[in-house]
């Protein structure tokens, strides 16, 4: 249990790896330990690509916004949220295939998470670090056509993986009394938590970044959500046949 708790509480980003490969049996392993993910109403709405060919990568690389990592890393897998799989059951069971609702879109982004999350706390008990990818929604079309998605599906995340040449430290998160609230959303606790976890997360980047980076979570977020982020991902969903009723 120790162990188990261990990987989950150490969890940091790897981004740089040393030049060493994946066996095959680890990668049957990951998968396997996705396939055995929770899933609502046992729909499985995912799929797992695995990438190999440098040029499928080093186009993914573009995509991402240039993360190198995407094409070093010894192994990338692209976790794919699919409900086409779930269409061709219906047409063999004569039924109609209902793709309207947005819960449908939920249900396979949540798949898709917790699938992903039991690959990579499977990797770390291998010895291996890993960091997602989701940069790979920034050009949703373009992925769709280098990985031939075919409609009802789309692209959540990536997830590169190999034996860890770094260690970064991990970035603090949230305080207990910030996330957890009982019987109602209390309010107080954000307004109380926020400041210190500011200056927390403020001296975590000065020393990462020896002075270079020195602001925190709140005026990270803030620039960040000052803006639209991947106003295409709606039209993506929606050509892909979710109509987000």
């Amino acid at each position: 249990m120790k162990e188990t708790r261990d990987l989950i509480q150490t969890h940091q980003s790897i981004r740089k790896y040393k030049q060493e490969e994946v066996s095959e049996e680890i990668v049957q392993d990951l998968i396997e330990s996705a396939r055995w993910a929770p899933s609502s109403h046992h729909v499985q709405a995912y799929t797992v690509i695995r990438v190999t060919d440098v040029e499928k990568r080093k186009a993914l690389k573009e995509i991402t916004g240039g993360q190198k990592w995407v094409v070093e890393a010894p192994l990338f897998l692209v976790f794919v949220a699919d409900w086409h799989k779930h269409k061709v059951n219906n047409e063999k069971w004569d039924a109609s295939f209902e793709m309207e609702e947005t819960e449908n879109v939920i249900v396979g982004a949540v798949d898709v998470a917790l699938a992903a999350q039991n690959a990579l706390l499977t990797a770390r008990s291998y010895g291996l670090g890993g960091v997602m990818i989701g940069g790979i929604r920034n050009d949703l079309h373009e992925v769709a056509n280098i990985l031939d998605l075919p409609k009802h599906t789309f692209p959540v995340m990536g997830i590169c993986l190999g034996y860890p040449d770094q260690d970064p430290g991990q970035k603090p998160r949230f305080p207990k009394e910030v996330v957890l609230h009982e019987d109602r959303y209390d309010g107080e606790r954000i307004t109380e938590g926020l400041e210190p976890y500011e200056q927390e997360t403020s001296a975590y980047y000065e020393r990462r970044t020896k002075g270079k980076r020195t602001a925190g979570w709140g005026e990270n977020m803030a620039e960040y959500l000052n803006k639209p982020r991947r106003q295409q991902v709606t039209t993506f969903l929606k050509d892909q046949g979710f109509t987000l009723k």
